[in-house]
């Protein structure tokens, strides 16, 4: 994408001679392909208009914001135990890490770029909640409720199901009815916790109830819902950008912010080296930074070589599958070359990207 050249030109009549470099193409990938192809297609036309990797990256997410992406971007759809859609975002400047995050947003629909006027306009990196909503006024945007008529009829459905799947462990009735709960505190429970996803590949003999906790088995039901939209730019001056944005899981516990605005979760970026992004289980992948993780593995250092995209998010996603071996998620990567690929765990997976050289947008199947 970028290589050294040199420049010559007069200057007062002096011949000046300097090495300059120039980036050619533009470059966009995407977490998910189907119907988020046309926030892949924006992303890249914003770039061929001239607009910077930031600008294609939330150009490319309110798309999906605006179409609901299989229903699990933007409003109206997934609503928490008290029947809210919230939504999540997040955006990052691979020049200098500058971060712009919003989490549980509910009286607004456009995140990504909240998140981006988070990013430009405050020292901070995460806002949450009112705190959030407050901000997103102040600067000019309009309230307009993520929750919707739909948003509500899939939560009345939920409840009349007495509130099954959900989210909660370790409580007996929460497995056949709503709450509230009559719990112990969680110091008088260590002798008989579930380990729910918590259990590692090296233990042996471990009883197959112990394997699926309500965790574990609500992603396992709904795993093909994609969550989150994870997208990663490069412009044609080489700077790179990526950006999430979701309504997070359905039926998620009110006030649970997953991975997608949580740096290095969600998605990570350093122009020097590449970008990832990350989707799946968010409650399991955000403890292990997939998207950070994957771009360490690209950069070059004193004590290893970089590695591909495609290795570095095969080694991201095996460090998960090493302590949760049956997580549903997945990872893409691109270096600052343009080079990309992806890897993916107990889930069926294919991205899409676009680039000056792929003829439109493209769909890789992983798995």
């Amino acid at each position: 994408f970028c290589t050294m050249r040199l420049v010559f030109f007069n200057f007062v009549s002096v011949l000046v001679v300097i090495w300059i470099t120039v980036c050619e193409g533009n470059f966009v990938i995407n977490t998910w392909s189907g119907v988020f192809e046309d926030a892949t297609a924006e992303a890249y036309r914003t770039l061929v208009e001239d607009g910077s990797a930031l600008d294609a990256v939330e150009q490319g997410c309110k798309v999906c914001e605006a179409e609901q992406c299989d229903t699990s971007v933007g409003y109206g759809n997934h609503p928490d135990t008290n029947s809210y859609t919230s939504l999540d975002a997040m955006i990052m400047n691979g020049n200098n890490f500058d971060v712009g995050s919003v989490g549980y947003i509910r009286k607004f629909r456009d995140v990504i770029s909240i998140a981006r006027y988070v990013m430009t306009y405050t020292s901070q990196t995460l806002l949450v909640g009112e705190g959030a909503e407050e901000f997103a006024s102040m600067v000019g945007f309009v309230p307009h409720s993520a929750t919707t008529n739909q948003s509500i009829s899939i939560y009345n459905s939920w409840k009349e199901a007495n509130c099954q799947p959900n989210f909660y462990e370790n409580i007996p009735e929460a497995t056949t009815q709503c709450g509230p709960y009559n719990v112990p505190p969680p110091s008088q429970r260590k002798l008989d916790l579930k380990p729910s996803l918590r259990v590692e590949k090296k233990h042996k003999a471990v009883p197959q109830e112990l394997m699926t906790g309500g965790n574990e088995r609500l992603w396992a039901a709904n795993k093909e819902n994609h969550d989150t939209i994870g997208m990663v730019a490069i412009d044609a001056l080489g700077s790179m950008a990526c950006g999430t944005s979701t309504n997070g899981a359905n039926h998620k516990v009110a006030g649970r912010v997953g991975d997608s605005p949580i740096t290095g979760a969600g998605c990570y970026v350093n122009s020097k080296v590449g970008g990832c992004a990350a989707t799946g289980d968010g409650d399991v992948m955000m403890r292990f930074l997939p998207s950070f993780y994957a771009v360490t593995q690209m950069e070059n250092n004193a004590f290893t070589s970089p590695a591909s995209p495609q290795v570095a998010a095969a080694r991201a996603i095996q460090r998960i599958v090493d302590v949760f071996p049956s997580f549903s998620g997945a990872v893409v990567c691109v270096n600052n070359e343009g080079l990309h690929g992806a890897a993916a765990n107990n889930m069926s997976f294919a991205y899409s990207y676009a680039s000056s050289t792929s003829n439109g947008v493209q769909v890789v199947t992983v798995a």
